[in-house]
């Protein structure tokens, strides 16, 4: 069966235009054409060929390429889409970059917040051991460029550190090593200027949080010529580091519903975890059974199989507070939410691990 311009064109998502620059390229010539008239008529068989060169275009991928990709078997066209896809997020992180120099540089007005020393205290306390300390050495993917390893090395350096984003009369606290995630917001007693960021290496945070502590206040103050915090009549520079920090937020925004959702007393599944390297958890009918052998009671609804490595969800307990502690589960291969059961403004994403079996 024969397709009009305008049929096919809306059969695969391309306009009449685009389906003639793509002809005139020699990308997708028509099945066939009126000679009388010019007009194109396409056949229903080269739709897949013009799905395919839609998505490609979408990812921007040059025409040279796509010449190469619309012909080429599937693991040489995995092999070009990956390697595009190193290239597009390597300039966006230039940009990123250097986008954020520019503003730095313009930005002259301050940000100050005041929060409760023991409140800033106990946020470092509770999200910079999520931190990679020290930043982990990431090797570069065979056949990566130098582009590409440079943005490798700058995410090495910002998972070591912890981001602290001053916005909306709030102050949150972000790290991740990318298997452990740890978020806490703290609402500001008072904040004037705009909103901003900074990266704070977690072993220098962690210190500033033992030392503000000691304060009833403190005070943080980020311009253009760095960050400093205030107690009283004490000051402490902030050393802060330029880099990109990974977009935390998406992650937690495109968490699923949990399919299982129950309550646990912390200290005894703490407990339950020591001595164990793997740990396959059993959940349902108000149990919570640690690898076949330990039977805690939960509540909460739904039932799950998942396995954790013991060293990290114990950290993820440690910093919780409170005697109880929630879990949110919503697959196997996905990161389930730690929260605390008493503080709301808390939560840990831990990554759980495939069980054999």
């Amino acid at each position: 069966m024969s397709l009009t311009i305008s049929e096919f064109a809306r059969l695969v998502g391309l306009a009449p235009s685009a389906l003639r620059f793509y002809d005139d390229c020699g990308l997708l010539p028509p099945a066939s054409v009126d000679s009388s008239n010019g007009y194109r008529y396409y056949a229903a068989s080269q739709q897949p060929r013009a799905r395919l060169l839609r998505d490609l275009r979408e990812i921007d991928l040059p025409l040279a390429e796509v010449r190469l990709a619309l012909d080429a078997d599937p693991a040489v066209l995995a092999d070009i889409v990956r390697a595009h896809l190193r290239t597009v997020e390597a300039k966006t992180a230039a940009a990123r970059a250097a986008a954020h120099h520019l503003l730095t540089q313009l930005l002259t007005e301050r940000t100050t917040v005041i929060l409760g020393g023991p409140e800033f205290a106990s946020s470092t306390r509770q999200v910079a051991p999520a931190a990679a300390t020290p930043a982990p050495i990431i090797a570069p993917i065979a056949g990566a460029s130098a582009t590409s390893s440079g943005v490798e090395a700058e995410l090495a350096v910002a998972l070591g550190c912890v981001l602290i984003e001053l916005a909306g009369d709030e102050v949150t606290f972000v790290a991740t090593d990318r298997y452990r995630l740890a978020v806490r917001t703290v609402r500001a007693m008072e904040f004037a200027g705009p909103s901003a960021r900074v990266l704070v290496r977690a072993d220098e945070l962690a210190e500033l949080g033992r030392w503000a502590a000691a304060g009833e206040t403190v005070r943080v103050e980020v311009g253009a010529g760095g960050a400093e915090l205030v107690r009283g009549d004490e000051v402490r520079q902030i050393s802060v580091v330029a880099a990109e920090y990974p977009a935390y937020q998406g992650i937690l925004d495109g968490l699923a519903a949990p399919v299982c959702r129950v309550v646990v007393d912390r200290a005894a599944l703490r407990a339950a975890l020591e001595g164990r390297d793997v740990v396959a958890f059993d959940i349902g009918s108000g149990r919570l059974t640690v690898d076949g052998e330990q039977t805690l009671e939960v509540i909460g609804s739904g039932a799950a199989r998942i396995g954790f490595t013991a060293e990290l969800l114990g950290a993820a307990l440690e910093a919780s507070v409170g005697p109880d502690v929630l879990l949110e589960i919503c697959a196997q291969d996905r990161p389930v939410v730690v929260r605390s059961a008493d503080q709301g403004t808390f939560t840990t994403l831990v990554m759980p691990v495939r069980l054999d079996g």
